[in-house]
């Protein structure tokens, strides 16, 4: 089971270019059933943007395949180029020998085929806009920018290294993380938004065990959590003193 982490319970993809073409990395983290992260990407010397948000997914199917997998399970992409690709246009450029409907080579074949290959059938692919507030969109945006860029992506298990500097000193990376998961609550209580125990989980960065066993409504920080029908939740903003359940 993972090393006692549980299955998968959240995996996120992205990629980046510094130039289109240009220097590029990728990003990809999963969420495991215990609350733990993990984090990983890479760097290419020349490639394209499309190129490292197909490599990132790659790599993660890759490594999703050796571990257990929650049912609900999705892999979540700002690229809808890779959503369409694998989604519908595949079937097509298979059926015509990878050439597309103008009867050209389909562009970054090499990848594609080793998706075709990799793909899970139990891990579907889901659409989140990209600089939306998503928390692992965000996190995976930034690992893949780093490798693009040439600097350290900061992740777990990465040594340390200086980073390019910034006209301003930004904020500690697990303060900047917080602040995207409140920003992100902040807007789903306003819109009356509901959340699976997943998505929840994975707001509150909380094992989804534990949300799992919880019927009744609790505290987290600034808001109340609602239970609603069909074991989804909701958010709603408290006034004055935040606590965490």
């Amino acid at each position: 089971m993972a090393d006692g982490r549980g299955r998968v319970v959240a995996a996120a993809t992205d990629g980046a270019c510094s130039g289109n073409p240009g220097p590029g990395g990728w990003g990809a983290l999963l969420r495991f059933e215990d609350g733990s992260v993990e984090e990983f990407g890479g760097h290419d010397p020349a490639t394209t943007n499309n190129r490292m948000e197909l490599q990132a997914a790659l790599e993660l199917l890759q490594r999703l395949k050796e571990l257990p997998r929650h049912p609900d399970l999705t892999l979540r992409t700002d690229s809808k180029y890779l959503i369409d690709g694998l989604g519908s246009w595949m079937k097509g450029w298979k059926r015509k020998g990878w050439k597309t409907a103008a009867g050209k080579a389909v562009l970054n074949q090499d990848l594609w085929k080793a998706l075709d290959q990799a793909r899970l059938d139990d891990v579907p692919l889901a659409y989140v806009k990209g600089h939306s507030g998503d928390p692992d969109n965000d996190r995976v945006d930034r690992i893949a920018v780093a490798y693009s860029q040439g600097r350290a992506a900061d992740l777990p298990s990465a040594a340390s290294t200086p980073a390019v500097a910034d006209h301003e000193d930004p904020a500690p990376l697990p303060l900047q993380q917080l602040l995207s998961r409140l920003e992100l609550a902040d807007r789903l209580a306003s819109g009356g938004y509901s959340l699976s125990v997943m998505e929840l989980a994975q707001l509150v960065e909380q094992p989804l065990r534990q949300l799992e066993s919880k019927d009744a409504a609790w505290l987290w920080r600034d808001w109340l959590v609602q239970p609603q029908e069909k074991g989804r939740w909701t958010l709603q903003r408290r006034e004055g003193g935040s606590e965490q359940s």
